[in-house]
């Protein structure tokens, strides 16, 4: 499944990042590998850019770009947790 094809909410984690070579290496450099751990928060409101979060950090990219990277979607007896803490640190950088 691509990251591109999930919704507001999903979680999943990543298998592999296959994007164009310097896009890829961007993302890499980011933080986002596999294995790493993310949650959907929100679409624009045209659908495009979509923006997660992970390891406390809020990205935005590009569909295109999201098309690029699999990724395996996680149970949603898993969710709840990381709801609450992707919520607060939403929270936190607002006020920032």
């Amino acid at each position: 499944m691509k990251l591109s094809e999930l919704k507001a909410g999903d979680r999943a984690e990543i298998t592999s990042v296959g994007a164009e070579t310097t896009i890829r290496r961007r993302l890499m450099d980011m933080g986002l590998i596999r294995g790493t751990e993310f949650e959907v928060l929100r679409f624009a409101p045209l659908g495009d850019p979509i923006e997660i979060g992970y390891k406390g950090l809020l990205l935005t990219m590009r569909m295109n770009e999201a098309e690029g990277i699999t990724v395996r979607k996680l149970p949603v007896e898993d969710r709840h947790q990381h709801v609450e803490s992707a919520r607060s640190r939403v929270r936190f950088f607002r006020r920032g």
